[in-house]
């Protein structure tokens, strides 16, 4: 810090005669200009002289008239008052205030720039930095020596919530959930009120028990909306923690208002926006549920009677490459759609990992909209995901396959989960 403010005191007494010489060289110059012009105006009056004269005398020797010999002295007169300058000149006060501007920056300068510095500048920069293990500024702790140092203190310092804070966000940023758990849930019991350490809370519970929304991950999504009904966090959270449990409805209603909270230019929207629609088609889809069960014989015999056959149906198994990558709980979506039209889902089915390998059949009773059966589409596709969310929207990491264009009536089916979504 010494440094510092020596470097300071020699860059100010660099910089001072740069400002105050100008100031105090123009006031000097500003009289010697003085000077000048006075010489001038006296050289001026000399030559107008001697033009008078002159005129004067032609005018004696006959060679001007009397008109003429008017007008050059109109003519002289005029420039009399253009060449000359006689008005009165402060030149002693502009020295004066020129030297004194000079005289106080100089005095006021050295003065006023330490206090200038310690109000508005950061003193704390001057201090050695300590290598603190943190990273991005956001207080995420990455050195293991670091975290184990936090750890002995907060062992010391229980009731230290900032101490709790950076532990669990450091262990969240680091993907170790249960240490992340462990420190939200000191956390919660030191600052319970505070509705975003509820749902970070909920985020990392679930992502170390199975990636699951459902029992206390849902418990303590609930209450951090208690606290704050418009926690966009703790609304993404309860659509997908309802879409787990097929409550779609709820699904809707919370995406529905995390969308109404969110700026129009917001990179999420586009996702909350299709996880709106499909939890609509799902919610559809249980609506119509027992009217399709009551349709069912006659719409079987419609397409008997017509020779056309509408069901698929094969097996979905996953991958021995890939068997590490997935939780027993994670869900199996099996979608087929339109193979002309990728937003046209025909048909859904809703299993977990632990079912695998499962058969499945779809045909029309299936359909997710009257107006889109399998039977209507002359090429289908068949794709399997596990989703690591728990939603059926598409997302990195999660686990997939898909058939190649099939046709209805299509059986026996091999679907082959053995790819991750980038």
């Amino acid at each position: 810090m010494i440094s510092f403010w020596i470097a300071c005191a020699v860059l100010l007494i660099v910089a001072l005669p740069f400002i105050v010489w100008p100031l105090w060289r123009g006031a000097g110059s500003g009289n010697a200009g003085n000077n000048n012009e006075v010489q001038r105006d006296a050289a001026n009056l000399d030559i107008l002289r001697d033009q008078s004269a002159e005129l004067e005398a032609d005018l004696r020797n006959g060679l001007l008239t009397q008109d003429a010999y008017e007008q050059g002295k109109r003519e002289l007169q005029t420039r009399l008052l253009e060449e000359v300058n006689v008005t009165e000149r402060p030149t002693v006060s502009t020295r004066r205030s020129a030297k004194g501007l000079a005289i106080m920056l100089a005095i006021l300068l050295p003065i006023f720039s330490v206090p200038l510095y310690l109000t508005l500048g950061n003193t704390n920069a001057l201090l050695p930095q300590q290598d603190s293990g943190m990273a991005g500024g956001f207080g995420i702790i990455r050195s293991e020596a670091k975290l184990q140092e936090l750890e002995e203190k907060l062992a010391k310092e229980p009731q230290n919530p900032d101490g709790w804070f950076v532990l669990a966000r450091s262990y969240s940023e680091l993907q170790r959930y249960p240490d992340a758990t462990r420190a939200y849930g000191k956390l919660v019991e030191l600052v319970p009120n505070e509705a975003q350490l509820w749902a970070n809370y909920a985020d990392v519970y679930a992502m170390s028990h199975n990636q699951s929304l459902l029992g206390e991950p849902t418990r303590l999504i609930d209450r951090a909306l208690e606290l704050d009904g418009n926690n966009t966090m703790a609304l993404a959270l309860a659509g997908s923690a309802a879409m787990e449990r097929g409550d779609y409805a709820a699904a809707i209603t919370h995406w529905t208002k995390l969308s109404n909270l969110l700026p129009p230019d917001n990179q999420e929207l586009p996702m909350i926006s299709n996880g709106i629609q499909e939890a609509s088609k799902f919610l559809e889809m249980q609506k119509g549920g027992k009217g399709k069960l009551a349709k069912l014989s006659a719409d079987k015999a419609l397409e008997k009677a017509a020779g056309k056959p509408a069901a698929i149906g094969g097996m979905v198994s996953l991958s021995s490459k890939l068997a590490g990558k997935a939780a027993p709980t994670n869900t199996v979506f099996v979608f087929a759609r339109d193979a002309h039209d990728k937003k046209l889902l025909l048909a859904v089915l809703r299993k977990q990992v632990k079912d695998l390998p499962l058969q499945f059949t779809f045909d029309d009773s299936m359909a997710l909209n009257p107006q889109a059966k399998l039977s209507g589409s002359s090429q289908i596709v068949v794709f399997a995901r596990i989703s690591k969310s728990g939603e059926p929207i598409v997302q990195s990491g999660d686990l997939q396959g898909a058939t190649g264009i099939i046709k209805p009536g299509d059986m026996g089916l091999n679907i082959v989960i053995d790819s991750v979504v980038p």
